[in-house]
């Protein structure tokens, strides 16, 4: 080409692009077009050589770049010497007439061609133009006028005296936005295109409906017209500028970028505008790594979704509004009576808006465009939004928590049909295990206009819900459920419905009134006989008095003292309401009897009930049986299990019960790390005030973990928090005195250790709650007998302790054989002892093992054999020190002093008796059997410092060959395999 070249006036506008962070208008990135441009290019190119006109049509979605490509275009024609004049389409000037024309010939202008006669032909004729109300479609115009045919000459005239040095381009963007006026002149332009090297570029976006359809329809006739519709850009489009975005240039992207632009084109639906915001948003890896996923953070993203959103039509956006406040896959019909628009027009929108990558299908693409869309919604379209969803979703039958969660959002219970959903909605939440969202639901449904009794069921569901989420926050409930009540609370369910949450309060005394006053309840107290002709089958009822009665002993005695009721419901049917069953379980763990077996129940009803969703509650009473019952290792096994489940995240109070009882059942098994950090997990999941009477439990297991590692001073700190007087009227304050008296204990306060311990025996007495998994008071009572002396008073309790009829499991059996042996004669203490190891072995109990090994050891010194054990114990104890250290490394309080240290006789022992870390790996391996060679390949070293290391170790634990070895080591490696297995391997 030859000549110069003048831009017009009127530049094309610039989407937000790449390169700049912000999302404003920067220079002009051109993604993946490189197809279309090479064509246009060519097109212009055959303009000059042939000296004919050309008109090429752009259109594609908003944000496919087409602006872009035609300022691209423009750029590079205008550097080959061709004349570029730009104008664009705006909605806001749609009805202005000759709006484009006048953007076109302001460049012309500009350009040195005179122009003042067609301008003035124009102010002429735009005042005989019809407005659009009076025209038919957007783009039809009378041709008739005096004005018309020496405007349109003179048009075409002035944009040819700019062909005389090079082809002429004109380039109209937005093609959808042109004004009528404008069309006709383009279209008269067009239509002499046969000898003139003239070509018109356009661009269009898609729309709802045909955008100027007369006009295209003369448009297309034209035999010099290409189209070029713009796709979206694939995957390896997107990796391509995350690669260069990420400094590779000329490499091929990892597979690791390549996914990445995989999740950004389901994002987006590899729309350029919204891809481009999205990579140039800042990334934050979420894990550490190479090969995490990565997050984008920023809020570029959002705002190429909201440019995006209000380039299209107001139906469309509407469209896009009623999905994001929907929230789920809806079908074009109920979009239509949602929004009141015909389905045909819905689904005009919905293909625009996929189109642009905004919508998949028939919900909004991802998250953060719902987001988007919803924040950028004014609130009171929201509000209506939702109002019109919930009425729209009820009469189409949708699922009651999906219309609850728009009467919620909307706040409108203007109909009768309101509160009977949100009601059900609400039920089915607590049942899903969702109490968060029941709340919402009854708060709605409370404030509603309804009958007293419905009033009365959705706020007792109220109490049962946020008692869930917060226990604190359900006290005002609680009490304005109770006065509801009145003061004939027999005949009344919402009272009874209170009973769960009044116990934990420490409110036995409503409690058990509101049972009792029932027909079942007044009938059982009445006696047998009563009992017999009282609806007794209400399994509710029972299962609430045989509640009252295992929580606060001293209430509704006959609960469980009268064992029918319940006795058989432990292993009955499924026909047996479960939570009469659950509770039978407990009641069969803390009342034992030969007849039931209550830790196979409990399994059992675990089995059955683990997987109910909202059923959390169901199944603290078997652990606790579990618990009761010497099985601590299937409660953490359960536990885990049931913290492991997703909806335990919404249940606060259900997810720190149960780590209180997995901290209690780890304390059992000797782990005191483990103990000590679920229970601090569950005092930060929930805090202390809102525990009620329940606090005494994870109290209990802090204290008991600070002064069994010698944490006195931490103990104290616990000791101090408050606790509520009820508590020492529930087995809870059991827990809570034998922490205590321990404590007092351990630092040598024998009366008052002696006084927690008596005061607990005597509440367990007046119960008749002698299962010693629950407190053995007086194994306790008899270590402040034994630490005074009184051996022989220290005896008396312990064979009490073994010779409890019912319920005693193994580790307090264990503790007690282990007890006794330090009242018996040395010749019977080696039995005792041996037995106590077995059954710690078998119950798990990796402390009470490490105590009774070191006081088997002490026995053997004294009596002049080998001892075997204590040397490892102190040099173990040096290396595990803190509140992380394995519990079996602490020296056994039967023979560890006031002062806590070890007797002379271990004390007075040379250093160099204790095993080096070469010497123990060794050890253990020759203990296991191994060769030296073994042992030498084993470790990587040489077979003589094999030899060097059993030559000491054999000196410094006393023994002549390996075969003495395997008795202890073998023992400690199998209940520390951690520590042992990492100082092996």
């Amino acid at each position: 080409m030859s000549g110069g070249a003048v831009r017009g006036a009127v530049p094309a506008r610039r989407f937000p692009s790449a390169g700049t962070a912000d999302g404003e208008a920067g220079p002009v990135v051109l993604i993946e077009r490189g197809e279309q441009l090479a064509q246009l290019r060519r097109n212009v190119l055959s303009c000059e050589k042939r000296r004919q006109g050309h008109v090429a049509l752009v259109t594609g979605p908003v944000g496919s770049g087409k602006t872009q490509l035609l300022e691209s275009f423009g750029t590079w024609a205008a550097t080959t010497g061709a004349r570029v004049l730009t104008a664009a389409g705006s909605r806001a000037e749609q009805g202005l007439p000759f709006g484009v024309l006048g953007q076109l010939l302001h460049g012309a202008r500009r350009a040195g061609s005179d122009t003042t006669r067609v301008e003035e032909l124009t102010r002429e004729a735009a005042g005989a133009v019809p407005t659009a109300e009076a025209r038919g479609a957007a783009d039809e115009l009378p041709a008739e006028g005096p004005m018309w045919q020496p405007l349109l000459r003179e048009v075409f005239t002035t944009l040819l005296d700019l062909v005389d040095r090079g082809p002429l381009v004109l380039v109209v963007d937005d093609l959808q936005h042109v004004d009528a006026t404008s069309l006709h002149c383009l279209l008269y332009v067009t239509r002499r295109l046969n000898h003139a090297p003239v070509m018109v570029l356009l661009s269009e976006t898609l729309t709802l409906g045909p955008a100027n359809p007369l006009f295209h329809a003369e448009l297309r006739s034209r035999p010099q017209l290409s189209h070029l519709a713009l796709p979206p850009l694939a995957v390896d489009s997107v990796a391509r500028q995350l690669h260069e975005r990420g400094g590779g240039h000329g490499s091929t992207p990892s597979g690791e970028v390549v996914q990445e632009a995989r999740r950004l084109h389901q994002m987006t639906g590899g729309n350029p505008l919204l891809v481009q915001a999205l990579v140039a948003e800042p990334v934050r890896r979420t894990a550490s790594g190479r090969g995490a996923p990565v997050m984008r953070v920023g809020d570029a993203f959002g705002r190429a979704v909201l440019h995006s959103l209000y380039r299209h039509e107001p139906d469309a956006r509407n469209v896009a509004r009623a999905l994001a406040v929907l929230d789920r896959p809806a079908p074009q019909e109920l979009l239509g009576q949602l929004l009141g628009l015909l389905p045909a027009s819905v689904a005009s929108a919905l293909r625009v808006l996929h189109s642009s990558g905004l919508v998949d299908t028939d919900r909004l693409r991802h998250p953060r465009i719902l987001h988007a869309v919803l924040s950028d919604t004014p609130a009171e379209v929201r509000q209506r939004l939702h109002e019109r969803a919930a009425r729209t979703l009820h009469e189409y039958g949708a699922e009651p928590g999906v219309v609850a969660g728009h009467l919620v959002a909307s706040g409108w219970t203007g109909e009768e049909w309101v509160t009977p959903v949100l009601q059900d909605a609400a039920a089915q939440a607590l049942s899903a295990g969702r109490p968060d969202l029941t709340v919402g639901y009854l708060r709605l449904g409370c404030g509603a206009g309804t009958d007293e009794e419905r009033r009365k069921a959705l706020a007792a569901m109220l109490v049962n819900a946020r008692w869930q989420v917060n226990p604190l926050a359900a006290g005002g409930d609680l009490d304005r459920l109770m006065r509801s009540a009145g003061p004939d609370r027999g005949s009344s369910s919402s009272a009874v419905a209170a009973v769960p949450y009044l116990l934990w309060q420490g409110r036995a005394e409503e409690a058990a009134e509101a049972v009792a006053a029932t027909p079942v309840g007044k009938a059982a107290e009445a006696g047998p006989g009563s009992a017999e002709g009282a609806d007794s089958g209400d399994g509710r009822l029972q299962a609430m008095r045989l509640l009252v009665s295992l929580s606060h002993p001293d209430f509704l005695v006959s609960a469980r003292t009268s064992r029918s009721p319940w006795s058989g419901a432990a292993t009955a049917p499924h026909s047996v309401s479960p939570l009469l069953q659950s509770l039978s379980v407990l009641a069969g763990a803390l009342l034992p009897a030969e007849e039931v077996d209550s830790t196979a129940a409990a399994e059992q009803f675990l089995q059955r009930h683990h997987l109910d969703r909202g059923g959390h509650g169901l199944l603290v009473a078997p652990l606790l049986a579990l618990l009761y019952g010497g099985r601590a290792d299937r409660v953490v096994a359960w536990s885990g299990t049931l913290l492991g489940r997703p909806e335990v995240r919404h249940t606060p109070v259900w997810r720190s019960v149960v780590r209180a009882i997995r901290a209690e059942a780890a304390l059992r098994l000797g782990d005191l790390a483990e103990a000590e950090k679920s229970a601090r997990t569950a005092l930060e999941d929930l805090p202390a005030p809102a525990w009620g009477v329940a606090v005494g439990v994870p109290l209990a297991t802090l204290i008991t973990c600070a002064t069994e590692s010698g944490r006195h001073a931490e103990a104290d700190r616990w000791l101090a928090e408050p606790v509520p007087p009820g508590l020492f009227r529930t087995p809870m304050g059991a827990h809570y005195l034998i922490a205590r008296g321990a404590h007092h204990l351990g630092m040598g306060r024998y009366q008052a250790a002696s006084s927690d311990f008596q005061r607990c025996g005597a509440m367990m007495r007046g119960w008749n709650l002698e299962a010693a998994g629950l407190a053995p008071w007086r194994l306790e009572l008899a270590r402040v007998q034994i630490g005074l002396g009184n051996r022989t008073h220290a005896a008396q309790l312990l064979r009490e302790q073994l010779h409890v009829p019912h319920g005693l499991d193994e580790r307090t059996r264990g503790r007690a054989l282990h007890l006794l042996a330090t009242t018996a004669a040395p010749d019977h203490r080696r039995k005792l002892l041996t037995k106590a190891v077995e059954l710690f072995r078998s119950c798990g109990d990796q402390l009470g093992l490490a105590r009774a090994l070191a006081d088997d050891d002490q026995g053997l010194s004294q009596a002049g054999e080998p001892g075997r054990t204590v040397p490892f114990l102190l040099r173990a104890e040096n290396a595990g020190q803190g509140p992380g250290a394995g519990p079996w490394v602490r020296k056994a309080p039967e023979w560890q002093g006031a002062s806590g240290e070890a007797p002379s006789g271990v004390e007075g022992a040379d250093r160099d008796d204790v095993l080096s870390e070469a010497e123990l790996r060794v050890a253990v391996l020759a203990a296991r059997g191994q060769t030296n060679r073994q042992i030498s390949d084993a470790l990587f070293i040489t077979v003589s410092t094999v030899e060097q290391h059993l030559t000491r170790t054999y000196r410094k634990l006393n023994v002549r060959q390996r075969t003495d070895l395997p008795s202890w080591l073998l023992a400690v490696d199998g209940h520390e395999p951690g520590k042992v297995q990492s100082k092996v391997s």
